[in-house]
């Protein structure tokens, strides 16, 4: 059974107080009424969005087997961030990892070890940096678009939206231009699913 704060079931419990604050005190009914509508039609979307998009393990080992450069949309210096663990983890793993942060950028931050850049295109034409095979965006779902356009501009092979970030229509976006495309999920998780530990260099045209 599910578990999630607005899945059905967890809604339908709430269904007697309603009845009851009905009855009782209806100027408050008609605000609970108005916030339970509002859960569902969140939870039912969420749904339906998860549900649109299909990840195949095949594409998440190409991805990550042929990926040498990342660019991490979303970085973050605060070491408690996931995308800072994130970022650290995947430099452990084997890969190049390059930070995309604007705020940062314009403090010229170095993280982990990179400098942080202030926008994908900026990262992409610097010339001390190889050619970006992935953008692992660390955004909001519905800001996650822009930057999977941006990533499609500048030729990347794959784009990755991270654990909660879905938005259906960039995916279909990517995939029509040539590449490869997962969300909601994370390497570090996917990875050791699959066995997979780092870039494999026999599988690197």
């Amino acid at each position: 059974a599910s578990t999630h704060p607005l899945s059905t079931p967890s809604l339908l419990l709430q269904i007697p107080a309603l009845c009851f604050t009905y009855h009782h005190r209806p100027r408050l009914f008609s605000i609970r009424f108005m916030r339970w509508r509002f859960a569902f039609a969140v939870g039912t979307l969420s749904r339906f969005s998860s549900m649109a998009f299909k990840n195949t393990d095949e594409v998440i080992r190409r991805i990550m087997k042929t990926t040498q450069t990342v660019a991490l949309v979303g970085a973050s210096k605060n070491p408690e961030r996931p995308s800072n663990h994130v970022m650290s983890t995947l430099q452990m793993m084997g890969y190049k990892v390059i930070p995309i942060n604007p705020g940062l950028a314009k403090q010229n931050v170095i993280l982990h070890g990179e400098k942080v850049y202030e926008s994908l295109e900026s990262a992409a034409s610097a010339s001390e940096n190889p050619s970006i095979d992935m953008v692992d965006i660390f955004r909001r779902s519905q800001e996650a678009g822009q930057f999977v356009d941006e990533a499609i501009k500048i030729g990347v092979k794959s784009v990755w939206l991270q654990v909660g970030v879905v938005d259906v229509e960039a995916g279909i976006r990517a995939t029509e231009a040539g590449l490869d495309c997962v969300m909601n999920a994370c390497p570090l998780i996917e990875g050791p699913r699959l066995g997979i530990s780092g870039p494999d260099q026999s599988c690197i045209p």
